[in-house]
């Protein structure tokens, strides 16, 4: 065919929205869930519409765009869709701070995401897009909140919190700095506040072993899984104390008991709290500990603080008087609020028991031998035989375990328990940008659901933020209902739901969407378990760990027949880039500065630049890529291919504006092979075609595995390959496939290509290029022919040459004649299909 239409350069300025338009006429990428093609879920986890999508998101989605097209080729009815995980206290901020409505602000910024990822051309099904702040979306929430409720697994209890007095409201553990509210400056304050919780814990053992079935999810975030939930075996049991009261602690490391100094009790214990009636200095270190961490990971950093009381706990084994702490990094929430401190082997023991002088006595060591070895500076929380510990000398610690138990068992003081680290999951938040949860407060009824056909309770538009504190809790009317019972005066919940719950069923609604219910059980039977899932680590823990909690309490009320939602988890690497620093250092932003020689200067002023580390991508340093500027500069085709190359997807990705134009030009080299494709060649060039179909069951393979920049390597390769090829039917058929296998990445460019060679329909519409098997196995070899240990010829036969063949093929070789040079061959050594060694 005449090149005419390749003579210019690929303008994705021109042919990227022409092509987006046409994918949205044909509605390519809306799934059907009547299909009776195989279905493929393919999702990426949905994002907070904070105003602009960055590099990292970029890298994300093309990831899961290039799958789902992939898997539209090979023939299957592909849910690949998008939406907005859109509460939460960013746009309260927002709304503080600017003056603003929340819904305004997000609604604005969903509005600019949504056109900045359309403009790089994923194949998204827009028509099942919502966001989480939608009525209709919590509307359906609130449903299955209370249908959760019905079942027992919702419950309200009291519950301590961290208290900004100045902004008068709840504050989670990220926003409390140094003691402080993070907007305010106010020292934070503990209290008690009746709180709603769901039964996490109920699941506890379903989701630690449910981790086993998932053998498609990364090692590392199952591990980060076992220890959040953290199932442990150990002794539950009273010490007797000197005040007449028993006081049950938990130890998971019973075998250590005899190396217990101490006992530890929580600020809000009711030990510490009936002393700190009488005892002015026990209520003034209780009173600090309030405004410390709430986390137990907080409290592994804190300085380790404690209140000595007059109370004594006599150990249950040698009857020694082991002294009583009020302690700052012992929680009311976890155990039972007490514990046995070892600080011989136990880090936190050992910063307390140092800085108060207590005894540090070993009583687990490598060996018998080392019983008196000295602790280098830090507990030792490992295993060994037990020392210094009566009749559990020499037992190794599990024997030494259940040794302890059997004996607290019997003498009638503890007995052996299994413990999760696991807690209830706190769904209450005291803000107003959240979903409502659905409960009413009547003081001759008590609490009560509100009925089903009254939802959705809506939040009311007209709120003040110009006052601290939860607007839903003095909005004039708002709050103000009749009781659902007794038809008298009440009062709805003011807080909202924790906004992890909007996203641990919104992959249900992708897949459903009826309007009175919140998904139809059959729809979700035929395209659950998500097939691909792919997000970040950083939401390895409570997001996943939520997602698999709901879909798990949903099957426990029959709503769904599913237990895991996502088959195979991928989480995906960062976009890093260097960082900049002015002389009064300032950060300054890629666009602020540019290379002189050696040296980085400003742009503006000549000053000296100071290069830094290479991070991840943040607003704070400054190191950030705009996705707009780039796609303007290159093209959305380019980015996406930059995306793939390179790293493995897994690994972090530098970002390199060599990288991107080194794609930008491949782009262009692709055009300009395209424009090679000539239906009139003939001929036949066996080598290049069995190279086609080679990289065309490799390639396939390699996007199903994720391994993106290996598929890409694959393509650069057999454009090479193709590019020294003579014309001939062979060398069109690669082309033609070149163009399908790179249509996933680079879909723009081949759409426009796809047209101008003549081919018919959309190539986002078309199907993955047919292999031939008999072209994958090779059926020539190369040889290597050896005289002397040397190599001497390297020879290319048919595979499977016999022994005979392939010594005469050697020794007609005028090189290895000509190493030979006339002398008398003793013997001739053949390995088929490798090598022939010729020895003189």
């Amino acid at each position: 065919m005449s090149e005419s239409r390749f003579e210019n350069r690929f303008d994705p300025e021109q042919a990227e929205p022409r092509w987006q338009a046409a994918w949205d006429e044909a509605r390519c990428f809306e799934a059907d869930s009547n299909s009776d093609r195989p279905k493929s879920y393919v999702l990426e986890m949905f994002p907070y519409p904070s105003g602009r999508i960055h590099i990292g998101h970029v890298r994300n989605y093309t990831m899961g765009d290039v799958l789902a097209r992939y898997k539209a080729m090979t023939g299957h009815e592909v849910l690949h869709p998008m939406g907005w995980d859109a509460f939460g206290m960013p746009a309260e901020n927002a709304a503080m701070e600017k003056g603003v409505h929340p819904g305004g602000w997000t609604r604005d910024n969903i509005a600019t995401m949504k056109a900045q990822l359309k403009r790089l051309g994923f194949a998204l099904d827009w028509s099942r897009e919502f966001a989480t702040c939608d009525a209709e979306y919590y509307g359906h929430e609130q449903a299955l909140f209370l249908a959760l409720y019905e079942a027992g697994l919702v419950y309200r209890k009291e519950s301590q919190v961290n208290w900004d007095p100045v902004d008068m409201t709840v504050l989670a553990n990220e926003q409390v700095i140094d003691g402080k509210g993070w907007r305010s400056g106010a020292e934070v304050e503990k209290r008690k506040l009746n709180q709603w919780f769901l039964k996490i814990t109920q699941f506890a053992g379903d989701l630690l072993d449910g981790l086993d079935t998932l053998e498609d999810w990364p090692d590392k975030v199952r591990l980060m899984q076992r220890n959040w939930i953290g199932k442990s075996q150990g002794l539950e049991f009273s010490f007797e104390l000197t005040s007449g009261q028993r006081l049950p602690v938990y130890s998971t490391r019973p075998d250590t008991i005899f190396g217990a100094s101490f006992v530890a009790v929580a600020a809000d214990h009711p030990v510490a709290q009936s002393l700190a009636g009488e005892d002015a200095a026990a209520a003034a270190f209780i009173e600090e500990c309030k405004r410390g961490g709430t986390t137990a990971a907080e409290l592994e950093t804190a300085e380790k603080l404690g209140y000595r009381t007059p109370i004594a706990a006599k150990h249950p084994f040698t009857g020694e008087n082991l002294p009583v702490y009020i302690a700052n990094f012992v929680l009311m929430d976890y155990g039972t609020g007490a514990v046995m401190g070892v600080p011989a082997h136990d880090q936190r023991d050992y910063e307390f028991a140092t800085k108060y002088d207590l005894p540090i006595p070993r009583v687990v060591a490598a060996s018998p031998d080392e019983a008196d070895a000295p602790l280098a500076g830090e507990a030792e929380s490992g295993e060994g035989v037990i020392v210094n510990s009566q009749f559990l000398d020499g037992m190794d610690v599990e024997a030494a375990k259940a040794e302890v138990i059997a004996r607290a068992q019997d003498e009638g003081w503890g007995e052996g328990k299994t413990v999760w680290r696991l807690r209830d999951w706190g769904v209450s938040r005291q803000r107003y940008w959240g979903t409502p949860i659905p409960f009413i407060h009547c003081k001759a009824c008590g609490v009560q659901p509100v009925p089903v056909d009254q939802l959705p309770v809506e939040l009311p538009e007209d709120v003040d933020f110009a006052t601290p504190g939860n607007p839903l809790e003095r909005h004039p009317t708002w709050k103000h209902v009749t009781c659902p019972d007794c038809g008298g005066e009440a009062e709805r919940e003011t807080d909202t739901l924790d906004t992890f719950i909007n996203s641990s069923w919104y992959f249900l609604r992708f897949a459903s969407q009826p309007a009175d219910r919140p998904f139809d059980a059959g729809e979700i039977a035929s395209w659950l378990p998500v097939e691909q899932y792919i997000g970040g680590v950083e939401h390895a823990i409570l997001h996943l760990l939520y997602a698999r909690f709901w879909t798990r309490a949903l099957a426990h009320v029959g709503m769904v027949d599913l237990q895991e939602p996502f088959a195979s988890l991928f989480t995906q690497g960062m976009v890093t880039h260097e960082t900049y620093k002015a002389g009064d250092g300032s950060w300054l932003s890629p666009g602020e500065v540019r290379k002189d020689g050696d040296d980085w200067i400003r742009i503006d002023d000549g000053a000296p630049v100071t290069a830094g580390r290479v991070e991840k991508m943040s607003k704070s340093k400054k190191n950030v890529v705009d996705p707009d500027t780039i796609v303007s500069r290159y093209g959305a085709d380019a980015v996406r291919w930059f995306m793939l190359s390179d790293s493995p997807p897994e690994r972090d990705l530098p970002w390199s504006e060599a990288g991107i134009e080194g794609c930008w030009r491949f782009v262009q080299r692709l055009w300009r092979l395209f424009g090679q494709y000539d239906e009139g060649a003939s001929g036949e060039d066996k080598a290049l075609a069995r190279k086609t179909h080679q990289t065309i069951a490799a390639v396939a393979q390699d996007i199903e595995a994720l391994g993106f920049n290996k598929a890409v390597a694959r393509l650069y390769e057999l454009v090479g390959a193709i590019e020294k090829a003579d014309s001939s039917a062979s060398r069109n058929h690669a082309i033609r496939s070149v163009l399908l296998m790179a249509s996933p990445m680079m879909p723009h460019l081949a759409e426009e290509a796809w047209q101008a060679i003549g081919e018919g329909g959309l190539i986002a519409q078309a199907s993955w290029p047919e292999v031939d098997p008999a072209l994958l196995v090779d059926d020539e070899v190369t040889i290597a022919v050896q005289h002397k240990g040397k190599l001497r010829d390297t020879l290319t036969v048919a595979k499977g040459l016999s022994k005979e063949d392939l010594e005469a093929a050697a020794l007609a070789s005028e090189n290895v004649q000509r190493s030979i040079d006339g002398a008398q061959i003793r013997k001739v050594i053949v390995v088929p299909d490798r090598l022939v060694n010729i020895v003189t």
